[in-house]
């Protein structure tokens, strides 16, 4: 798993947001866009493309997006 493909795959649950908002060192949850339901996105996102689970609870703890890359990488 490489940081740049998990980097695009996350800007994809964002509708209105550019990928070039999101970088490794984006708070991804202060984007104007972040909700609940981009959470339940990101989730589904990771189960799909990783087949790897995560809680709401493990993304509210990561401040940015390599934070974010680090805790699915790591499980």
């Amino acid at each position: 798993m490489e940081l740049k493909e998990f980097i695009e795959n996350l800007a994809e649950q964002f509708d209105d947001t550019d990928i070039s908002e999101i970088q490794a060192d984006t708070e991804f949850q202060a984007l104007d866009e972040w909700s609940s339901l981009t959470a339940m996105s990101i989730i589904a996102m990771v189960k799909t493309q990783y087949g790897k689970t995560i809680t709401g609870r493990e993304i509210r703890k990561c401040s940015t997006v390599e934070e974010l890359f680090d805790l699915v990488k790591s499980l």
